[in-house]
Parts: C-alpha cells; sequence; structure tokens
C-alpha cells in the first residue's frame, strides 16, 4: 500500500510538472506573440524607412497603382529601377487606393503574412499529431524567432513568399495524403499548389528552392506525374517572364536577374549560419534528427525534403545585400518538423507505459522553453516591459553607438531594446523622437525647389517630390557592368540636386566621388539608430 500511494503522488507530481511546463511553454510564446504585434503596431505608424529597402517597395507599388512598370531605364532620370516581381506590390495595390500610399499598407500585408505562415505551421503539426498545445505552440514558435520578429511587418516580400511557399507545402502533404488514402486523384488541389508556388516564385526570386523541394518530392513518390505537371508550370512561369521582359523593353531581365548576381561574402554566410544555429539550436537539431530517422526508417516526407533543400538554400544568405531573413523558410520548415517529431515522441512514450508519458510530457515542453530562452528579444520601452525582462534576468537596456558611414563615430548610447541575436537597429520600435528626425530631414528637402538625391525614398515621398534612383539597385548594375552614370553624374556635377541624403553609401565609388566633389555636409540627424548626413551644395 505504501508502494503504490508513493506511485501515485510520484505520477500526480509528474503530471503536475508537465502541465505547468506545458502552461509556460505557451505562455512564453504567447508573451513573444504580444511583442511582436507591439512592435508591428508601432512600425504602422511610422511614417518613413525602417528599413533601407521599404521606401523603393512602396515606389515599386505606387508605379503599379498607377498602372506603370517599376522595371525602368536606370539611366535616365529618375534613375529608379526594381529588382523584384510583382506579385506582393499588387496585392498591396488595392489598400493604397483606398487608403494613400502609406508604408503601413505593405507592413499590414506582410504582417499578416506572417499570422498565416504561423496557422499554416500550426495546420500542418495538427494534423500530423492531433494534439491541439503542440500544435499551437509550433505555430507561435515561429513567430517568436528573431528574424521573423525583425523582418515580419516591414514593408518588405521576402516573408510573403514564406507565406505561399508554407502554404504549398502543407496543401501538397495534405493532397497527397488523402490520395493515398482514398486511391482517388485531386487535381484540383494539386493546380492550387502549382499556383502557390508560381506565386511565390513572382514574389521573389528565392521560391525556386521550395519549387525544387516540391517537384524532388513529386518525383520519388509519382515520377511520371511530377514530369507532366512540372512542364506546363516551367511554360507559364517562362510565357510570364517574356511577356514582363518584352512590356518592359527588356529592364525586367536586367533588373531581376543580372542585377542579382551579387558578390558572396563567405564572412557574412559564415557568420550568418553560426547566429542562425545559436539561436535556433533545438529546433533545428530535433529537425534534423529526425529527417535522418526518416531517411534510414521511412519515407521521406516533403516536410523533410523541404527543410533539407531549404537549409543548403540558405547558403544565399552570403551574397552581398541578402540577410537573416534568407533562412525564414528553413525556420518555417524546421518548427512543422519539430512539432511532428515530438508528437511522435509523445506517442510512442504513451504506448511504453505512464512513466515513458511523464518524461515525454515533461521533456517536450521543457525543450520548447529552452528554444524560447534562445530566442530573446524585447524592447522595454514601458516600465512593464523592463519589469518583465528583469524578471527572467535579462538587462533593460543595452549600450549601441549609432551607425555612422558618412559622419565620425559616435559614442555609444543606452537603447530600451535587448536580443539574443545581439545588438542591432532591427527589433526596437521608432518613437516620436525618429519621427521628429524624420520630418526635420524633409524640412532639409523642403528648403529646397528639387528631389532630393537621397538613399532613402521615404523622405522624397513625405514632401512630395521625386523618388530619385534606388542606390543598391543601381550599385548592383553597376558592379554588372549595366549601367551609364553619364546622365546622373552630370547633375551631381552641375548641383541639380539642392540636397544629398546618405546613410551607408551604398552608391557607386564614382557616384560617391561627385557627391564628395560638389556637396558638403551641412548637418548630422540621428534616426533609428543611423545618421543621416544632410548634404548641401559647395559654395566654390
Amino acid at each position: 500500500m505504501i508502494d503504490r500511494s508513493s506511485k501515485s503522488r510520484a505520477h500526480f507530481i509528474s503530471e503536475l510538472i508537465a502541465c505547468i511546463l506545458m502552461g509556460l511553454a505557451l505562455l512564453a510564446f504567447l508573451g513573444y506573440f504580444a511583442v511582436y504585434t507591439t512592435y508591428a503596431v508601432h512600425l504602422f505608424q511610422f511614417p518613413f524607412d525602417y528599413d533601407q529597402g521599404e521606401g523603393f517597395e512602396l515606389v515599386d507599388t505606387i508605379l503599379f497603382s498607377q498602372s506603370q512598370w517599376p522595371y525602368r531605364d536606370i539611366n535616365q532620370y529618375p534613375f529608379y529601377s526594381s529588382n523584384y516581381p510583382p506579385l506582393y506590390h499588387l496585392v498591396v495595390v488595392p489598400l493604397v487606393w483606398i487608403f494613400g500610399p502609406h508604408y503601413w499598407t505593405g507592413r499590414l500585408v506582410a504582417y499578416l503574412g506572417t499570422l498565416i505562415t504561423a496557422g499554416a505551421i500550426g495546420i500542418a503539426v495538427y494534423h500530423e499529431t492531433r494534439r491541439g498545445w503542440l500544435a499551437l505552440i509550433s505555430g507561435l514558435a515561429f513567430l517568436a524567432s528573431n528574424y521573423i520578429y525583425h523582418v515580419g511587418p516591414l514593408f518588405r516580400q521576402h516573408l510573403f513568399m514564406v507565406m505561399l511557399e508554407t502554404l504549398a507545402v502543407v496543401s501538397l502533404t495534405r493532397v497527397i495524403q488523402s490520395e493515398e488514402a482514398t486511391g482517388h486523384r485531386r487535381r484540383i488541389g494539386l493546380l492550387l499548389v502549382i499556383v502557390l508556388l508560381l506565386f511565390a516564385g513572382y514574389t521573389k526570386q528565392l521560391a525556386y528552392a521550395t519549387v525544387a523541394a516540391v517537384y524532388m518530392f513529386l518525383f520519388l513518390r509519382q515520377p511520371r506525374r511530377a514530369v507532366l505537371w512540372a512542364i506546363p508550370f516551367v511554360v507559364v512561369t517562362a510565357v510570364i517572364f517574356v511577356l514582363i521582359n518584352l512590356a518592359t523593353d527588356g529592364h525586367w531581365l536586367i533588373n531581376t536577374v543580372t542585377a542579382n548576381i551579387n558578390p558572396f561574402l563567405i564572412e557574412q554566410a559564415i557568420g550568418l549560419f553560426r547566429q542562425w544555429f545559436r539561436l535556433h539550436i533545438v529546433i533545428t537539431v530535433v529537425a534534423a534528427a529526425f529527417a535522418v530517422y526518416q531517411l534510414y526508417f521511412e519515407r521521406l516526407s516533403l516536410y523533410t525534403i523541404w527543410f533539407a533543400v531549404t537549409l543548403v538554400n540558405s547558403i544565399t544568405a552570403g551574397k552581398w545585400g541578402a540577410g537573416e531573413s534568407y533562412f525564414a523558410t528553413t525556420i518555417a520548415a524546421s518548427f512543422i518538423l519539430t512539432g511532428i517529431a515530438f508528437g511522435r515522441v509523445l506517442n510512442w512514450s504513451a504506448a511504453r507505459g505512464i512513466r515513458w508519458r511523464l518524461a515525454a510530457m515533461i521533456i517536450v515542453p521543457f525543450l520548447f522553453l529552452v528554444q524560447a530562452e534562445r530566442l530573446f528579444h524585447m524592447p522595454t520601452h514601458t516600465p512593464f516591459l523592463r519589469n518583465v525582462a528583469e524578471l527572467l534576468g535579462k538587462p533593460s537596456q543595452v549600450s549601441i553607438a549609432p551607425q555612422t558611414s558618412c559622419s565620425a563615430p559616435r559614442a555609444e548610447k543606452q537603447i530600451p531594446y535587448v536580443d539574443a541575436a545581439g545588438v542591432g537597429l532591427l527589433g526596437r520600435p521608432p518613437n516620436a523622437a525618429d519621427v521628429a528626425a524624420g520630418k526635420e530631414i524633409v524640412a532639409h528637402i523642403l528648403d529646397g525647389d528639387s528631389a532630393a538625391f537621397s538613399e532613402e525614398a521615404g523622405f522624397n515621398l513625405y514632401a512630395g517630390r521625386d523618388v530619385v534612383t534606388n542606390p543598391t539597385q543601381l550599385l548592383n548594375l553597376y558592379q554588372n557592368n549595366q549601367v551609364d552614370l553619364t546622365e546622373m553624374l552630370a547633375m551631381l556635377d552641375k548641383q541639380e540636386f539642392d540636397t544629398v541624403i546618405l546613410r551607408a553609401q551604398f552608391y557607386p565609388p564614382p557616384v560617391l566621388n561627385m557627391i564628395g566633389q560638389r556637396y558638403e555636409t551641412t548637418d548630422l540627424i540621428e534616426m533609428n539608430g543611423f545618421v543621416y548626413c544632410i548634404m548641401k551644395p559647395r559654395l566654390s
């Protein structure tokens, strides 16, 4: 009787611990979701670029809303062109028609896209495990990744592509499972998957990795069908490409293909891989282990192939102009595989007896908590958030020097934001001082009569002036010998721009050289942790 009572007490304590850990894991990721949404709402209200490329995404959307192509001759004033496919901007166009050209339109679409991705991850995990709490945590955990947090609410198309990729992969998995269970072909379902892949590719070119994973999976399961469905996919993709290229007099090809042949920086690739693995170590190890298990003991699932292919493709994060967002698709695949793997462990342990079941029920949420701790990030601009950070044993602020490239270095200052990814400039919600700084920069433009020659589009957009060039696209084309700078250099030489605004000096060397000869810095304005150099024509 004593032994039986002791066992019952031990089981009760184990059950209690398991419930507490599951509750803490869910609370942790709900907390991250609240932080993510807080950050997004702050960005919705910010009227300037938070990330350097956002304004040019808005310009693309404005042009599409006016039935114009953004793939233009960059050699002629206003020297503007885009290197991004059109779909994301076309989705935002109705909001621009209704509400006007505001940053929040694209930021809202991108944010909602990440929620849909999280939902698709949760659905995938639930379908495989039938465990609601596991599915919920897996979906929320995707939004808790530092990388998704940093980029998710920005006016950028990358995570909209990830949404379409995830929907395609989850949908195809369901289609094939249904076909194998019933013996009936689901052609409409497969057609939907192909359309989603086409949309993903015309959102961003990087979707080719998911396209490759999908057709690899289809070829392994149904070789003849994979070939038959690949042919129309390739034909439709090519026809759309050719039609856009003809409509833009060849500038589509130059700006979306040639301009994306960028230098590969091995140090950048290694640094990002190390950071990604350090932050996502639990889900990466579990996903990789489950992939190996499937390789040796089961048929490879689409999720496993997707994880492996996108992981290899993440090496492209080392290209100049790439970054942490290139791991987003792999992160989505990792959370699906991790959720499924944990579900398998829970099912296996339940069949082994109560001790094994309780052990698994403790280990799984504990590992989620470990992953949550690895991902820690939090703005601490309110007393409540500061108290939460301190309660968790985290600093309430960190020191970082403003980024300078066109001015002398500045001393470090305290900012109300902490991040396990390291001290950076993405993630801290912009504040009233940042808005005031942006308006001060706009005032310098309005002092003159011309558009500013600016590295960011937002200031000219706010001032109602032309957006002049896209510095990163200009540099890409310059490095590939696909741009003629004659007219641009002549205008700078004649000081036809009343204001030049530098932030990171992304322009090609001849342009920077001409700016240095004909313009001088008159003001330095700090916004979002960057020092902007306001330059006016030299008098001599």
